[in-house]
């Protein structure tokens, strides 16, 4: 079982390339900011609850976003392995993400991290915003505010995997395609690790 967290900024093509890493490897995709997304659509209290601070630009609480999380992890921690999409995306999410898979004896194996000039994630939000209305991608401050909470509190998170050796950085400009044979590159490395076999 090998666990994979998809990590990079704002429109760096986590969603996009989880999709095609979940069919290549049959790994369960958590994606914690998609379920948020749909209970605002659904309008369900917990919609309510999230909606303020998504369409502001801010991240959802923590405690919310980690119950989700283990949730799912204990309902479905039979599989392949998982792969987290945009998550974890503050210190205490990855402590507590660490902490859950660890009482299933797991662990996370790598964070793949998609590297995109910021000008380019803009340019791809922008674009986003345009196709699939997404709220939280249609506003320069939201956006402005959603840099600046990802240089604050999310990326400190690829140092803390860095410092674990698990942190893998991939170049996240070109043909979708392109990618996603970098990714597979390093999905790749991990297989031939004896204890990810």
């Amino acid at each position: 079982m090998t666990n994979i967290a998809l990590f990079g900024p704002p429109g760096a093509g986590k969603g996009t390339q989880s999709q095609k890493l979940i069919q290549k490897y049959q790994l369960t995709h958590i994606a914690p900011g998609d379920l948020l997304r749909e209970h605002i659509n659904k309008k369900t209290a917990l919609g309510r609850q999230v909606a303020s601070y998504i369409n502001k630009g801010k991240l959802a609480p923590n405690a919310l976003v980690i119950d989700i999380v283990a949730a799912q992890l204990a309902a479905q921690k039979n599989g392949d392995g998982f792969l987290f999409d945009g998550f974890p995306r503050t210190a205490i999410q990855a402590k507590a993400l660490e902490e859950a898979l660890a009482s299933h004896n797991m662990q996370i194996d790598a964070v793949v991290f998609l590297e995109v000039p910021e000008q380019e994630l803009i340019k791809r939000i922008k674009a986003r915003a345009q196709i699939a209305g997404r709220v939280d991608d249609q506003d320069k401050f939201k956006i402005a505010t959603r840099m600046r909470i990802y240089h604050s509190e999310t990326l400190p998170v690829a140092k803390h995997y860095a410092q674990q050796n698990k942190l893998y950085k991939v170049h996240g400009v070109g043909a979708v395609d392109a990618i996603f044979e970098r990714i597979v590159a390093v999905v790749g490395q991990l297989s031939a690790m004896p204890a990810l076999k």
